[in-house]
């Protein structure tokens, strides 16, 4: 589907399949308009998550102001990752673009918690507009929360239904 670029929108760029897993479950959940969101092909990493957000997304994002974007890695228990990847998004645009993962990785996120990665991904859905989420507050999510609250203040006007 082709998107206005001159609305409010999000792009979300996933690590790896299991990322990707998650963002569809989060999508397709009946709280969130999914004309407002897009899922793009897995980087293949995290390393290759920001460096194909710095080669391929950001002028596109300096042309349209309403884009914003959701970097989705696997921290894999590195205490250091997000600041890594955030000194890697311009000053410019660190107001619409958001890292957000599992501190380890979906796949003992699921094992943890007994759900498929869509099953997930609908929960953390079902919760983001402001409702307090136990799933939000599990260990291996809890280190998303100033990026969650960045994130839902940006995008509750035009994501949430």
């Amino acid at each position: 589907m082709s998107r206005n670029k001159h609305k409010p929108y999000i792009l979300v760029l996933p690590e790896d399949d299991a990322n990707r897993q998650i963002a569809n479950g989060f999508i397709h959940h009946l709280n969130i308009n999914e004309n407002a969101i897009q899922i793009m092909p897995t980087a293949g990493g995290w390393t290759k998550v920001i460096n194909q957000f710095t080669d391929n997304y950001v002028s596109n994002m300096r042309s349209f102001k309403e884009r914003r974007m959701v970097l989705l890695i696997d921290f894999d228990k590195d205490e250091n990752r997000l600041s890594r990847v955030t000194s890697r998004i311009p000053d410019d645009l660190k107001e619409r673009v958001f890292v957000l993962g599992v501190l380890s990785d979906p796949e003992e996120l699921k094992r943890t918690i007994k759900k498929t990665s869509e099953e997930i991904g609908g929960s953390l859905a079902e919760d983001c507009p402001g409702n307090k989420n136990k799933l939000w507050e599990h260990d291996l999510l809890r280190h998303n929360e100033s990026e969650l609250e960045r994130i839902i203040l940006s995008v509750r006007s035009f994501l949430f239904i």
